[in-house]
């Protein structure tokens, strides 16, 4: 067992992403992994560094630490323990600065006051989008300010899948469920049809959705297996029909569908 630590003097969230991803690129490493935020100072520094000798000392092996650190003063407390140190924005920065011939302000903190921005603005609008139009929750009209509507049955992603998007793309994301009723009409419900350009389906391998169905209603018909192969079934036929795009969600993650979505519906929007 090593210690990984993800440290930064905002959130974390840029050290921890791009650590997870060269972490990954080594999947017999077990790694007990640390995030410690805003470490803004020379005191928070020199705790880290403290914190990562113990981490040396109690697993006998050198620490990673992939760090995201700009102000020299911290940079340099920090190093003071022995550790594999990884600095994100040395790698980038000084590239950087040599292509286009300026200096970087090596701001602590930058993300301060990104609240006021009209980007943040947009995708807070969207998340509480996302959780106001859950489960078939919304009307003819409030549908035409969704970025996308995504359908397919109960339990297949839908609710995590749109809020990812808000979160971080600032896509507004309404979801349908698919239910009985619709498969036995054979088609969509009626508000729907006039958005199909918006409708991207999810779907989910009748094993894995009746085990999540199991969870949330044991034992019951909704999560009977004979009964989650027909709705599949049903669900994949009527999207077929529709000329919904749709993909399977069983092994993918959220980032994954989140992405594939984005490129179907040809949505250009930042990542946050």
């Amino acid at each position: 067992m090593r210690t990984a630590f993800f440290i930064s003097d905002g959130t974390g969230i840029t050290a921890e992403t791009l650590g997870h991803s060269l972490l990954t690129q080594f999947p017999e490493l077990k790694a007990r992994q640390v995030r410690i935020p805003f470490v803004d100072d020379l005191d928070k520094a020199l705790d880290c560094a403290r914190q990562i000798r113990e981490a040396a000392q109690r697993d006998g092996l050198r620490p990673i630490v992939f760090s995201t650190l700009v102000n020299p003063e911290t940079v340099a407390g920090l190093r003071q323990a022995d550790a594999l140190f990884i600095d994100l924005f040395e790698q980038f920065i000084g590239p950087l600065e040599a292509e286009l011939s300026m200096r970087s302000n090596h701001a602590v903190g930058r993300f301060h006051g990104i609240a006021e921005s009209s980007d943040y603005k947009a995708r807070i609008e969207a998340i509480n989008f996302a959780m106001a139009h859950d489960d078939g929750v919304s009307s003819d009209g409030e549908l035409a300010d969704a970025d996308v509507i995504l359908v397919g049955v109960s339990r297949s992603g839908k609710t995590p899948t749109s809020l990812y998007l808000a979160m971080q793309f600032g896509v507004k994301a309404a979801n349908y469920p698919l239910i009985p009723e619709d498969f036995q009409r054979n088609k969509l419900p009626g508000e729907l049809h006039k958005y199909r350009s918006k409708l991207f389906g999810l779907t989910i391998s009748p094993e894995r959705l009746s085990q999540i169905r199991q969870e949330r209603r044991a034992n019951s018909r909704y999560a009977a297996l004979d009964n989650c192969v027909y709705e599949i079934d049903a669900a994949q036929k009527l999207m077929r029909r529709e000329n919904i795009p749709w993909l399977d969600s069983t092994t993918k993650s959220i980032e994954e569908i989140s992405a594939t979505i984005m490129q179907a519906i040809r949505l250009d929007k930042p990542a946050y």
